[in-house]
């Protein structure tokens, strides 16, 4: 695990959904960027670490999201459902929660926030297309129609409000790309750190939309218009190619999932 050297050290960040994946390899590593670490889930966090704060909450408790940002320099939002899912389990996490974060940051004062959206906010785009970062949504089911509220929700708390926020379209972040889409749409964990930590420090990001994507020679997604935040990615799906292309059949093209960004996704869910 390699970290990305401190450009500034926080006092105090707040990490939600720390009990997701993302989350728990974001508590490893985000105790070098700050003094203390405050993380919240709806599941069970275990006991606190060094450094740690370990705060049980639901996002569609607006008073407890309100608790859970006193005090606070800056937030990663992670949690929500992650998942494509019933809009009963989409509406409470993903939009009432977001809209409580947003809010609790306006009444605590904290000035910047991370919010993890989704690749899937534009999932019924084509693989045969390359998109800027700020390409308009077309979603591919509930989940990434919750994450294209939330980008617009940031945008608003932005201009009435000037709280900043780095919108990251997360692509596919795992130890390694596991078939044919992710050597697209892998994000390495260290680029993800990166990221982050970019996202952060940035002296101005406004609301900043940027795909969370590693340097990978296959891609969907042109990062370019976001350099601003100084997000420099350093890994590639590259080493994985040969060995996915040998052990993946060939796909079909005429499958939807092969056809479009999103994937699985563009199949899920009710109706799909």
């Amino acid at each position: 695990m390699s970290s990305p050297a401190p450009a500034r050290r926080f006092n105090r960040l707040l990490l939600t959904g720390a009990a997701g994946g993302l989350g728990r390899e974001l508590r490893q590593r985000l105790p070098s960027h700050c003094e203390s670490l405050r993380l919240s889930d709806l599941a069970p966090l275990g006991e606190a670490g060094p450094g740690e704060e370990v705060c049980q909450a639901d996002l569609a408790d607006a008073g407890a999201v309100l608790a859970l940002l006193e005090g606070v320099e800056a937030v990663i939002h992670l949690g929500g459902v992650s998942t494509e899912q019933a809009w009963e389990a989409i509406l409470p996490a993903n939009i009432v929660g977001t809209y409580n974060v947003y809010e609790a940051a306006r009444r605590q004062g904290v000035r910047r926030i991370v919010f993890a959206s989704s690749n899937h906010v534009t999932g019924f785009y084509r693989q045969d297309q390359v998109l800027a970062a700020g390409a308009p949504p077309r979603p591919d089911g509930l989940y990434g129609l919750s994450k294209a509220f939330g980008e617009d929700l940031a945008q608003l708390y932005f201009d009435r409000h000037g709280i900043e926020t780095v919108s990251v379209r997360i692509g596919s972040s795992f130890p390694e790309p596991k078939n044919r889409r992710m050597l697209a749409s892998w994000l390495s964990y260290d680029d993800l750190e990166r990221l982050v930590v970019a996202a952060l420090t940035a002296p101005v990001v406004g609301h900043t939309v940027i795909y969370g994507v590693s340097a990978n020679p296959r891609t969907w997604w042109d990062n370019t218009p976001a350099r601003h935040i100084g997000y420099a990615p350093q890994d590639s799906s590259a080493p994985w190619t040969a060995q996915i292309e040998r052990s993946e059949a060939p796909s079909d093209s005429t499958d939807p999932i092969v056809i479009y960004q999103g994937g699985a996704f563009v199949r899920q869910g009710p109706g799909a």
